[in-house]
């Protein structure tokens, strides 16, 4: 035991050490909040210049329904278009409404001499738009349609609440919930598999550098392959704690970075406190250690089989299938996590790391709960016994590529 320990220090230590470990560690979540933030603080931000855009409405019928914006003035002009191409014009675009073959429908083109703003077209869109709907419902005859219409399109607000053990009812968010379900399913996948390859990627080099013979002349590999996955895994696990840090403060100050109402972060909060948050992050925890050892066995396993990067392919991309089919599992769970697709890929071994998460927020029998977790931490005692065996004699092995064949005597010695 006390070997395992001295490996995962060295493991440990000779990661979380790096420049590169800590600059990636810091720099990303501030990376993710300026992609996140600064594009919605900069897209809020209006242009201080006025542009001109004149109108040409040959109809006389929509060009007294647009108003000034802070980002256009609106003029109108009996001039043609053609009098506006020239690089001096002040004036930025120019509207032509003229009528058409059909009834209550202008014909409506934009002239400018660059691509059209977004901003623009959308103005127009809405302005015309909203007097031929006009036109037309005087022309139905239908007294008081306008009203009516309104009416029918009022949408309806629909608040959702569960109910306490104590039987009080509590405000909840579905949006909120399925946000929080896919981001813990997002780290599992992704620091799983990132990390799980670390490992692999650290066995290769070992054995092409011939260093792990020096290292199995005094530790047993079976300690060395523990000792290199538990320390990888505590790697993950610190900067997944660095990481949540920075998420509560992005959190607490998200109000002040989107502009968003004081109310609109207390409902937030509300619903997020609403959510099973110890189960979650137990299960979280539990479920991140069972599923990285699975597939770090798996991949320390396939380290050892192989001499060179190259060689892992073939044996990596059925794993990695497994993956991208839990994650595209958990995206089509996220509308019905009491479904049969949510349910069986919540207790299948290979899948439940990355589904399970989904299905918490929304609440999960106990005993679904604790067979996918006996099912998970069978399955990668399992998996770290079979690739214990392939570690052993692998780890030593050198020259060419084993096959499957080969592969199936090492476990049966």
């Amino acid at each position: 035991m006390n070997k395992i320990l001295i490996v995962i220090r060295r493991e440990y230590l000779r990661r979380v050490n790096k420049k590169s470990f800590i600059l990636l560690t810091i720099l990303l979540p501030v990376l993710m909040v300026g992609i996140v933030a600064v594009p919605i603080w900069l897209g809020g931000i209006s242009s201080d210049k006025q542009q001109t855009v004149a109108i040409v409405d040959d109809t006389q019928q929509y060009a007294q329904a647009f108003r000034d914006t802070p980002d256009y003035h609106f003029i109108r002009t009996t001039s043609p278009e053609e009098q506006f191409k020239s690089e001096d014009n002040e004036v930025e675009a120019v509207i032509c409404i003229r009528p058409s073959d059909r009834p209550n429908m202008p014909d409506v083109k934009i002239y400018s001499r660059q691509e059209v703003q977004g901003m623009l077209l959308n103005t127009v869109k809405q302005t015309v738009n909203a007097i031929v709907q006009q036109k037309k419902l005087e022309a139905s005859g239908v007294e008081n349609l306008e009203q009516i219409l309104a009416d029918l399109s009022q949408p309806v607000d629909i608040g959702t609440y569960k109910w306490t053990e104590d039987g009080a009812q509590q405000s909840s968010n579905t949006g909120i919930a399925m946000a929080s379900g896919f981001l813990l399913t997002f780290l599992i996948y992704l620091f799983v598999l990132s990390y799980g390859s670390m490992v692999m990627q650290s066995v290769i080099e070992e054995k092409t550098g011939r260093i792990v013979e020096i290292m199995v002349s005094s530790v047993r590999p079976f300690q060395l392959m523990m000792g290199k996955i538990i320390g990888i895994m505590l790697v993950g696990l610190t900067q997944m704690a660095v990481w949540g840090v920075f998420l509560a403060l992005f959190l607490s100050l998200g109000g002040q970075i989107k502009g968003i109402s004081g109310s609109d972060i207390a409902d937030m909060f509300a619903a997020v406190q609403g959510l099973p948050l110890a189960e979650m992050g137990i299960m979280f925890l539990l479920m991140f250690l069972g599923g990285f050892l699975l597939y770090a066995s798996f991949f320390a396993a396939v380290g050892a089989s192989v001499n060179e990067q190259e060689d892992s392919s073939q044996f990596v991309m059925p794993v990695m299938l497994v993956m991208i089919f839990a994650i595209y599992a958990a995206m089509a769970a996220m509308e019905n996590t009491n479904g049969p697709l949510a349910f069986w890929a919540s207790i299948f071994p290979l899948t439940s790391p990355v589904v399970m998460m989904v299905r918490l927020p929304f609440g999960v029998p106990l005993w679904q709960e604790l067979l996918s977790l006996a099912l998970l931490f069978a399955t990668s005692v399992l998996m770290v016994g079979v690739g214990a065996k392939i570690y052993r004699i692998g780890i030593l092995m050198y020259g060419k590529k084993p096959s499957l064949k080969e592969i199936g005597k090492w476990l049966r010695y």
